[in-house]
């Protein structure tokens, strides 16, 4: 068996570590503007659904913008995408600090702003999470992901306490400030990574088809699907409690900024231990077991702050639910990781991210609605039933295993040499290719088949079909379509080395003396244009 690795493991690596480091800067950055933010919109309106509004305004980016952020992270350098994510959001930073200064800022404005700053974060979020696997080797993944949320945690845990200081001290425009200078450290160290970029044999794919291509990947992987699911209701529920948390420092435990912040370094400090235990749970308990347990803990945690009175036992209550909160999500994110191929990854993450945070976005808004007109209480204890609701969905949609797959090219494609003189844009393509299939070994064959159907289509495979001949039905043809001979290519190029278990095995039972025959023609249109046919004005001669 072997050894353990080391919690700390990612951290030998000097690229990860140089913008790990860098990124607790910048996220301390962040949470002392969060707290501005909060504490400034219960400053200038006593409307619990504003208040509630700028956790919404923060996360609703991540889910409008995900995608092609993610689509970006895939085809372009991803060092670059991050760098123009963050000064884009130090500018933002700057321009929110100088209203805040001269006492411009509106509820509405400073919506808008905060609004701005989570799309900076959703252009980012797609391409550090990607990174993370340009950074480390696979076995060091899960840790690195691990180690990241610790990263953040550890500022959550002392950020919001120290943000409420600097806003009970010198105002929301200090804490504005404070997040513009945080972002320094990350850009220096971004600016200073060269990653080793592999070299592009194909063209770059346009924006669309990229999009289409994360929806069709994710769509045809049964695992995605369940944790997508599940990363929304968690976020739908789970979102009560950061969404409220100002209203409950302000109301019904009776403090302010600083208490406000503390509660939010509490909740902080239990993540932090969540990340801490996550290794050993995940060597304990199956991601299912570990998924019921952040719900049900949740649960718990938004019951006792509902009716709590007492910033003692709600702090107790917010350092369960950190600890659930970072179990749930650094979960979905090293599953949704390890079961996506390289060429695809960013789009898959985006599209987790847009999951989750879209349950945030309009758990927040559903929440603060509740809020301000059932009450504070009643909100929560709605969401912590929903949450039990969210442990019963897994006995129904249960989380997959921690993936062991290899997602490596399988790299067995060679472009064949052609007599037509076609274009990379040239098509469509039609593939055929012919077996040779034994009756006794049909049910095998078609049980593979299935399987072969479903990877063909999640890698960009259009009109699959099987076929049999019915003067020689031992022959059976597969066939495909590609929009373009480039698109064909692409697709042969995506196969990986966990796929090639498919293949293999088809091959085996293929009983012809060569391996299969394999057709590849470009379509054409014989029929003349319908104007020629059907729009001329024929004349009876008669």
């Amino acid at each position: 068996m072997p050894a353990r690795k080391s919690f700390l493991s990612p951290l030998r690596h000097p690229v990860y570590r140089s913008i790990w480091s860098a990124s607790i800067a910048s996220n301390l950055g962040g949470l002392i503007q969060g707290v501005g933010a909060a504490w400034m919109m219960a400053s200038i309106s006593q409307s619990e659904n504003m208040v509630a509004l700028v956790q919404a305004s923060t996360t609703l980016p991540l889910m409008l913008f995900s995608l092609v952020s993610g689509a970006i992270a895939d085809n372009y350098d991803r060092r670059r995408v991050m760098l123009t994510a963050q000064v884009f959001m130090f500018a933002t930073s700057v321009l929110l600090t100088a209203c805040a200064y001269f006492g411009l800022v509106t509820p509405w404005l400073l919506l808008f702003f905060t609004f701005l700053i989570g799309s900076g974060t959703a252009l980012n979020n797609p391409s550090w999470q990607a990174s993370v696997g340009d950074m480390v080797p696979r076995e060091d993944l899960p840790g690195a992901v691990s180690l990241n949320s610790v990263g953040f945690n550890i500022t959550r845990s002392v950020g919001p306490a120290i943000g409420g200081m600097i806003v009970a001290a010198a105002g929301a425009a200090a804490a504005f400030a404070a997040n513009a200078v945080s972002y320094f450290a990350l850009v220096s160290a971004l600016y200073r990574w060269q990653p080793d970029i592999p070299e592009r044999t194909l063209p770059r794919e346009a924006l669309g088809q990229a999009i289409s291509a994360g929806l069709r990947y994710v769509a045809m992987s049964p695992n995605l699907g369940k944790v997508l699911f599940r990363g929304f209701v968690f976020g739908l529920t789970a979102s009560a409690v950061l969404a409220l948390l100002p209203v409950v420092a302000r109301d019904l435990v009776g403090g302010g900024a600083l208490t406000y912040g503390v509660m939010l370094g509490a909740f902080g400090a239990g993540a932090i231990a969540g990340a801490l235990a996550n290794s050993r749970l995940r060597e304990n308990l199956t991601s299912e077991d570990i998924v019921r347990c952040a719900f049900a803990g949740f649960a718990l945690s938004a019951a006792v702050i509902g009716v709590s009175t007492h910033a003692v036992l709600t702090c107790l209550a917010l350092l369960l639910a950190g600890a659930c909160w970072v179990l749930a999500l650094s979960l979905f994110n090293t599953v949704v990781q390890l079961s996506t191929p390289r060429w695809v990854v960013g789009r898959a993450l985006s599209l987790y991210q847009t999951a989750t945070f879209g349950g945030m976005a309009a758990g927040s808004w559903i929440w603060g609605v509740m809020a301000e007109s059932q009450g504070v209480t009643d909100a929560f204890f709605a969401s912590s039933l929903l949450m039990v609701v969210g442990v019963a969905i897994g006995l129904w949609l249960p989380m997959p295993a921690f993936a062991s797959l290899d997602l490596d090219p399988l790299n067995r494609f060679n472009e064949p040499p052609l007599r037509l003189d076609i274009r990379p844009r040239s098509g469509p393509i039609v593939i055929q290719i012919d077996y040779e299939i034994a009756d006794e070994d049909l049910p095998e064959f078609l049980r593979l088949m299935v399987e072969r159907r479903r990877i063909r289509i999640r890698d960009g495979a259009r009109n699959w079909a099987l076929m049999r001949d019915l003067e020689n039905p031992d022959i059976w043809t597969e066939t495909y379509h590609t929009p373009t001979w480039v698109e064909y290519v692409r697709h042969n190029q995506r196969r990986t080395k966990a796929d090639a278990d498919t293949t293999d095995r088809l091959l085996a039972l293929h009983k012809g003396a060569s391996t299969p025959r394999v057709h590849r023609m470009i379509e054409r249109q014989a029929i003349p244009p319908a104007d020629d046919v059907f729009h001329k004005t024929h004349v009876d001669p008669h």
